[in-house]
């Protein structure tokens, strides 16, 4: 995700170490504030805030590893999984929503699709990062009906 020359599209190093300084500052804030916000497409115009989601990814980030989370950062930011990506064979569902704040579809799932052998796109419009939470009624029939093809 981090913008290299192999990845001119990504994000700068410095969002990602604004990530890491807020967790590292406030981690029981860092862990209400994402999901307050652009993980479950909260903090836009007209969005309906559940407060049993927000406490819950806060009681999931509460429950794990500090260091994990710290270096987790890195990880999913600056891993190019290009050729993992090439070398899976077999059928695979790429599900992603168009307004993902966390992981912009552009620079992420719409490419890998290119990069799978047998791969589907499935574009969810307005559809946050979240989406497996907030919108499982619409996700899980897809998977389902994926897996069963």
């Amino acid at each position: 995700m981090v913008k290299t020359a192999n990845n001119p599209g990504g994000l700068p190093i410095e969002v990602f170490d604004g990530f890491r300084a807020a967790l590292a500052a406030n981690r029981a804030q860092f862990f209400l504030d994402v999901p307050a916000g652009p993980f479950y497409g909260y903090n836009r115009p007209g969005a309906e805030a559940s407060e049993g989601v927000i406490r819950n990814w806060w009681r999931q980030g509460m429950m794990g590893s500090a260091k994990a989370h710290y270096e987790g950062i890195k990880a999913f930011s600056e891993t190019d999984f290009t050729e993992d990506l090439k070398a899976i064979e077999v059928p695979t569902l790429v599900m992603h929503g168009d307004d993902d704040q966390i992981v912009p579809i552009d620079d992420s799932a719409r490419l890998a699709v290119k990069l799978l052998k047998n791969g589907t796109l499935k574009v969810y419009e307005g559809y946050a990062h979240g989406m497996l939470t907030t919108h499982a009624d619409v996700i899980n029939p897809d998977l389902l009906a994926f897996i069963k093809a």
